[in-house]
């Protein structure tokens, strides 16, 4: 059945942001926009996140390359949080911040009463699960409703037919699924002290666990069929890559990539891919269809935990949701970032060891993976190098691959380790 793409809005691509090289890695990959953690106020205490004056600057960045920043003041409130609230909710509107994504009702009110032309988002953490709901924080104000993970794409659908036309929904489409529902946790509080709805989750939900009978303390057992242990709590990674057309047709406005704590490589791998996947599903369904093995490709060459479509197509059972073990999938390693062309040949900084006769692959913004054979390193006094060792060295590559774009990445596969 043919697609009349005319009438369907095109999805924003929102790409996560842990600090400004990722932001410039995902405007270059194709981000529609940004989010990203302030210094105060956001759920990923551990990412690097962002000083005022870095925020300031990496906004100014996003802008001229036509990208929105969404800034997270998403915790979960208590009453010491709101001495100087309302300081930094205008200074973020000063320096230019494009919306905010807010949980917690009394930081909402206030933004609505210090900034009240800030568009705010609901976040994810707010649990909103029904239209009534996303109705309601619509009449307070919401101009977009981050919907909960754990709603499926046929209550999606259901609750977009209910809504107010005027207010848009946002999803996630890829990357870690926390255990718990909404991501409201306890566990973090409890067994390290470290308050996850403040952004400080040590994600115990990932730790390796065995079961101890009180009389019998200091005997281990598995509680699970392999010896090394259990991972009960440990999902498997989201991806919805292959079903792109069903988000567009459900009305969604924001396809949203979780990874503030991830790598530029992470960055710009899942950016490309669904950038590609939005951009041939709106040129061509077909163009789509055919392409899936390639964008599959794509993100099974970056850290994950095993791929599954999460709560979208109902809820999830044990064998396809639980991931059974604590390492991450991957291919390749992130050897370096290409920072421009001369005469010398790409001027690069290091990021892990590569050496002299090997091939890195080059990940371009646009086009397909490139093999990049390494002919010769050298340092920036010209002196030839065996190999680049040093975290992040700038060094000279020659190289027989075409010109690559800054910013561009640069991947070793870990097979040659």
């Amino acid at each position: 059945m043919s697609t009349d793409l005319s009438m369907i809005r095109k999805p924003e691509l929102l790409i996560p942001a842990g600090g400004p090289e990722a932001l410039q890695t995902a405007v270059l990959y194709g981000a529609d926009a940004v989010y990203l953690g302030g210094p105060a106020y956001g759920l990923r205490a551990k990412a690097h996140n962002f000083g005022m004056d870095e925020l300031a600057e990496s906004i100014r960045f996003a802008h001229a390359h036509g990208v929105k920043v969404h800034v997270t003041v998403n915790i979960v409130a208590h009453e010491r949080h709101f001495a100087g609230l309302p300081e930094y909710l205008r200074e973020l509107r000063e320096i230019g911040a494009d919306a905010l994504i807010v949980s917690d009702a009394g930081i909402f009110m206030t933004a609505r009463r210090e900034i009240p032309d800030m568009p705010l988002h609901l976040s994810t953490q707010a649990s909103a699960t029904n239209a009534a709901t996303m109705d309601f924080w619509y009449r307070q104000g919401a101009s977009r409703i981050v919907a909960a993970r754990e709603l499926s794409l046929e209550e999606l659908i259901e609750i977009r037919g209910k809504l107010d036309p005027g207010l848009e929904l946002e999803t996630f489409v890829h990357g870690a699924m926390c255990i718990s529902i909404s991501g409201r946790c306890l566990l973090s509080n409890y067994m390290a002290a470290k308050d996850a709805n403040l952004g400080e989750c040590v994600h115990p939900c990932r730790w390796k666990y065995s079961l101890m009978e009180e009389t019998r303390p200091g005997e281990y057992y598995p509680v699970t069929e392999d010896e090394e242990g259990t991972y009960i709590f440990n999902s498997k990674d989201l991806c919805m890559i292959e079903y792109i057309p069903e988000l567009i047709r459900a009305g969604i406005a924001s396809f949203k990539i979780e990874g503030r704590m991830k790598t530029p490589l992470y960055v710009a791998m899942t950016a490309k891919a669904y950038r590609q996947a939005i951009d041939d599903y709106m040129t061509d369904p077909e163009l789509y269809e055919s392409r899936k093995p390639y964008y599959l490709q794509l993100l099974s060459m970056v850290s994950h935990r095993g791929y599954n479509t999460g709560f979208y197509f109902g809820h999830p059972d044990q064998n396809s949701q639980i991931y059974d073990h604590s390492d991450y999938e991957k291919e390749v390693l992130f050897a370096a970032k290409v920072l421009g062309l001369s005469d010398d040949g790409l001027l690069v900084e290091q990021r892990n060891k590569f050496s002299a006769g090997e091939e890195l692959l080059a990940l371009p913004p646009q086009g397909p993976v490139l093999a990049l054979p390494i002919l010769q390193i050298r340092d920036l006094e010209g002196n030839i190098q065996p190999s680049a060792n040093h975290a992040k060295q700038h060094l000279y590559v020659e190289t027989a691959c075409p010109p690559l774009p800054s910013g561009t990445i640069l991947m070793k596969r870990i097979s040659e380790e």
